[in-house]
């Protein structure tokens, strides 16, 4: 939904003369007003002028041009014309094709026979979607480098049909390298035709694209910084890579931000790396990176914005794709460095350099920009971004739609690197490989904008208790572990994305029983750390007049009665005590039951399937003396894996801690499963 700042509180959509059946359809998504991109678009566009139009993501801007070139499809089908590809729509990754495709058929659900939208963004060859084109759809959506191919392969051609050409995230397209392309495919273009030019930002390489295919076009500026800088709240961390690892597992396990979350990394071995360790602590987590089958990152995507998922990790690699900050900006930051001394950037250049020639995954793959996510509470940069265009992008998940959101990155210094020393060489990014240079990019482009970043605060001595978990967990997260998960992930995601296909087309519901945060786990995990003892959890101030503490308040209370046979009495030749586990039964006050007599009870109440009588009770040590007696494996009493039960007759049971009054007939948890089958004649 739009954000509600942006709609035009005012308008609607039936001025704008738009037939039935798409005033049908924008009413079942529940648009009862435009926004303001809308407001201002859908009338010039039906004049068949030309768009420039500046809007953020979540601003409407996709039905902005999808209902005009809807309405002209629909008009030239009811004067009888025949179908042909009518409309182009240029979109820089497959995520966002398949967004913009899904939005648009939503749009067209009324007029299904009438209009044929076609997606070519795909991992299909272009001999495969040939017969797709045969049909002549009506839309095409693809990235710009699969158009160019299809038109040199004379497998489209829209020289003498297209009436509409769409360039959504202008900018984005640009910066993916797709400008090549582009003034290409101008060359197989008719000399007129109506232009929408969508973007983010308006940079030089975007206005000098407006000069090549728009024509005296309607520039529309509605992006509203001001509004989102009131809803997103920006707090930075300075931390070494042990500490990132670190504040990430207690904010996830203590439920320190509530709601969903996208935790950002610069390549996939951290991707999986950090799922493996929040697996260790039993946080799940599903993974989104460029490996994965585009079928697999559709449906990851449209499984988290409906909330199946909590934590998505997703891998931003728009900097290997070319996404980088300006020549000025460039220089402004080398000249500084030059003053300082700064060698390390030269260094991360070449890390960068060598990361692009070693990058051959998915080129069309993106999520830190264009696709959208809804319903993010908050953004963590786990790895802080390359750019700081990479981190408007990343922040820009969040605090959208009238909602308030906040980001918290973690910015590695130079001095934490120092102080660590090779501490952290297993879980680094590379040698020496710090943040400040970007970071202080980002202060800079946001005090632009009257934003800033706020330090995280918080005592760092309360986590300090968490560090041997956190040691212990790294140890199981090696480099092999990372790669094994890497290769099973890999493999899952492919058998589902192609051989279930099928399958999933023609049952399209078994696709919500598809998940893709399952444990990857391919290293040992230990159970005692799925919880967290209250001695770890960090101390809150509670409210004034509280009770005061107390100190250490013993089991047993002591005793000031002399024990009767002197201190020595169980010492040389002193017989010691048997316990005989039948005579750990305490009996109520004035029964006189002999051992034979409880044996015989206990056997009977067992052969008649009876409860045990109500008058026996015992103490949790003497029920592990008995269970122990009769043969069966007893863990300690602070174990978790109690549910063993004993029904209860409004008698006092002794506890590990205190004494507790259970109610007549309620059920009182007792010790492990191992000696569950010990007390069924309790249970029965």
């Amino acid at each position: 939904m739009a954000d509600t700042k942006l709609l035009d509180e005012q308008g609607s959509f039936e001025p704008f003369g738009l037939d039935t059946r798409l005033l049908r359809a924008v009413a079942r998504m529940n648009f009862s007003k435009p926004t303001l991109v809308q407001a201002t678009a859908i009338p010039l566009a039906l004049e068949g002028k030309d768009i420039l139009a500046k809007a953020r993501t979540g601003s409407g801007k996709t039905a902005a041009y999808s209902l005009p070139i809807l309405q002209g499809i629909l008009t030239k089908k009811d004067n009888g014309e025949p179908s042909r590809v009518r409309s182009i729509i240029l979109v820089p990754t497959r995520e966002l094709a398949e967004q913009v495709t899904g939005h648009i058929e939503a749009l067209a659900e009324y007029c299904t026979k009438e209009i044929k939208v076609l997606n070519l963004a795909g991992a299909a060859s272009i001999q495969q979607q040939q017969p797709m084109l045969a049909e002549n759809p009506d839309i095409v959506i693809a990235t710009p480098s699969k158009v160019i191919s299809h038109m040199e392969a004379k497998n489209l051609d829209v020289r003498e049909t297209l009436d509409t050409l769409v360039i959504d995230e202008a900018d984005l397209i640009l910066s993916y390298g797709y400008d090549e392309d582009l003034r290409r495919m101008l060359g197989f273009l008719p000399k007129i035709f109506q232009t929408f030019l969508m973007s983010a930002t308006f940079t030089k390489d975007v206005d000098n694209l407006k000069q090549l295919v728009v024509r005296n076009p309607a520039v529309l500026k509605l992006e509203e910084e001001a509004d989102e800088t009131e809803n997103l709240t920006q707090y930075v961390v300075k931390c070494s890579e042990n500490e990132k690892f670190l504040l990430t597992y207690v904010i996830l396990k203590l439920k320190l931000i509530k709601g969903k979350c996208i935790l950002f990394v610069n390549d996939i071995d951290r991707c999986y790396r950090l799922k493996l360790f929040l697996e260790q602590f039993s946080i799940r987590s599903c993974v989104l990176n460029s490996e994965l089958p585009l079928n697999s990152r559709q449906h990851i995507v449209e499984e988290f914005n409906k909330g199946i998922y909590d934590y998505l990790i997703a891998t931003d690699e728009s900097e290997l794709k070319g996404e980088q900050d300006t020549d000025s900006e460039e220089s402004d930051q080398e000249s500084e460095d030059e003053q300082t001394g700064d060698a390390s950037g030269k260094r991360q250049s070449k890390a960068t350099q060598k990361a692009k020639r070693k990058h051959k995954k998915d080129n069309e793959y993106g999520v830190s920009r264009g696709v959208d996510f809804h319903g993010v509470a908050a953004v963590i940069n786990f790895d802080f971004p390359k750019s700081a265009k990479s981190y408007t992008h990343r922040v820009g998940r969040t605090a959208r739609g009238g909602r308030k959101g906040m980001s918290l990155s973690f910015v590695v210094t130079q001095a934490q690197i120092a102080k660590r020393g090779d501490r952290d060489k297993a879980i680094s990014r590379g040698k020496d490989v710090h943040d400040e240079k970007i970071y202080n990019r980002v202060v800079k482009q946001q005090e632009a904008r009257n934003a800033s970043l706020k330090p995280y605060l918080f005592d760092m001595e309360q986590v300090n208790g968490f560090r041997y978990r956190l040691d212990d967990a790294l140890r199981a997260v090696t480099r092999a572990a990372v790669q094994e998960a890497r290769l099973k992930e890999l493999k899952a995601e492919i058998l589902n994305s192609e051989k279930l296909k099928a399958h999933f087309e023609d049952n399209p519901k078994d696709l919500a029983f598809l998940r893709h945060d399952k444990t990857l786990h391919p290293t040992r995990v230990q159970s005692h750390m799925k919880h967290i003892p209250s001695y770890l959890m960090p101390k809150i101030a509670g409210p004034s007049g509280g009770e005061e503490n107390v100190g250490f308040v013993p089991y047993r209370k002591e005793q000031n009665k002399k024990r009767k046979g002197g201190p020595n009495k169980h010492q040389g030749n002193a017989k010691k005590r048997k316990n005989d586990p039948l005579r750990t039964f305490s009996v109520a006050k004035g029964s006189k039951s002999s051992k034979k007599k409880l044996e015989r009870e206990l056997s009977d109440a067992e052969q008649a399937s009876q409860p045990l009588p109500p008058r026996y009770h015992m103490s949790v040590n003497s029920f592990a003396t008995t269970a122990k007696a009769w043969g069966f494996l007893i863990l300690t009493k602070e174990s978790d894996d109690v549910v063993a039960f004993v029904q209860t007759s409004g008698y006092s049971i002794c506890s590990i801690s205190r004494k507790v009054k259970l109610a007549p007939n309620s059920w009182c948890c007792l010790v492990t499963k191992q000696i569950a089958r010990f007390f069924e004649m309790f249970t029965r």
